[in-house]
């Protein structure tokens, strides 16, 4: 399921020790904390959200160390939770992956060294400022007896900044993965959930953060295309603000809690949720010239601003395919800690928070 820039095997003993997932995005700080119960079914244990202010993260760079660690501090008390073992991300733009084909049958050194050969040609930086990792995908479906290997590689002080956030909230960070593996982890549980089981099913996955909407086409588990739009839940923070003349902090928090004047329904939200709308259809028309496909089977929104009243409708209306929200906690059972009525209203914020929090369960 991805590659995995630390991993310390030796901490997964067979009973998969609680785990937290930990999504840290340029708008907020999410926590889910995940277990199964005697039957083997996926318990949401815990979860909870922390706005961040504005600046305080750009382009996946930490520009306000102290305050997002304090805000990783707050996250961790408003859940309740005891748990210190930590998976984390880095936003796709700070990873560099590339798939490699390598002889099948060669050693755990053998293999080692081969990946940081071929990774030598392709990293535009010395080998002792990256942290790289690389897992085998399996057998070359091109090559026979050839394996097929991921290779991920980050900036050292990436990682460690990611690491340090964890560390500083006393937490014990033990992988960190790649954000849109996490919410493809996450989303495979509901693909699998669609009529047979999601096989050959074409779902075009928009997660639509505050600034960047990243689409991810996804089949058979195979990513078949990807890109990042500029498009984003703060475009109607600003709205708010040239609307109604409020501050940016106050139009963020009215917009979250509804408290906003009676015209913002048809005079704000309603032209907003269509121009969003009509991103999502370019970004799909875009995908269908560069490919040789010309229909998904379903549309999937995640993230804070997917939410929007209206708006899968308004995607449907706009693209003809079916849209739904991913709800990433689908099919589980709720805990007994977890408020319930707020957490389906932010369900589609925890995507990226849930797939971290399921590699408890992988080996």
């Amino acid at each position: 399921m991805g590659a995995v820039l630390i991993s310390l095997g030796s901490l997964f003993n067979r009973q998969d020790p609680p785990l937290l997932g930990l999504d840290i995005s340029s708008s907020s700080v999410k926590l889910v904390e995940l277990s199964r119960d005697k039957a083997g079914n996926l318990v949401l244990d815990r979860c909870a959200i922390e706005p961040l202010e504005r600046g305080w993260i750009t382009d996946g760079n930490v520009e306000k160390f102290d305050e997002v660690a304090e805000a990783v501090r707050r996250v961790i008390k408003k859940s309740g939770t005891k748990t210190k073992l930590v998976a984390m991300a880095l936003p796709a733009s700070a990873v560099i992956t590339k798939k490699i084909i390598l002889p099948g049958g060669l050693s755990d050194s053998d293999l080692e060294s081969q990946v940081e050969s071929e990774a030598n040609q392709y990293i535009p930086f010395s080998l002792d400022e990256v942290s790289l990792d690389f897992c085998v995908v399996g057998p070359s479906t091109t090559s026979a007896g050839d394996v097929e290997v991921l290779i991920a590689a980050s900036r050292k002080e990436k990682v460690q900044d990611r690491q340090g956030l964890a560390e500083a909230a006393g937490l014990k960070p033990i992988v960190v993965d790649v954000e849109s593996y996490a919410s493809r982890l996450a989303t495979a549980r509901l693909i699998e959930n669609l009529p047979d089981k999601g096989l050959d099913t074409l779902v075009a996955l928009f997660e639509v953060g505050a600034l960047t909407t990243s689409m991810q086409v996804i089949k058979n588990d195979e990513v078949l295309y990807e890109r990042d739009q500029a498009f984003g839940g703060a475009q109607l923070t600003q709205l708010i603000v040239r609307q109604y003349g409020f501050s940016p902090e106050e139009a963020e928090t009215k917009k979250r809690s509804g408290d906003l004047p009676e015209d913002y329904e048809s005079g704000v939200l309603k032209p907003f949720v269509e121009s969003m709308a009509q991103e999502i259809g370019r970004a799909l028309q875009f995908f269908f010239t560069s490919t040789p496909h010309n229909k998904v089977d379903y549309v999937m929104l995640a993230g804070g601003s997917s939410s929007l009243p209206g708006l899968t409708e308004s995607v449907t209306q706009q693209t003809s395919f079916a849209c739904m929200q991913a709800d990433p906690f689908q099919g589980m059972t709720i805990g007994n800690d977890v408020k319930e009525k707020k957490m389906r209203r932010e369900a589609a914020s925890y995507l990226t928070s849930c797939g971290l929090a399921l590699r408890r369960f992988l080996r």
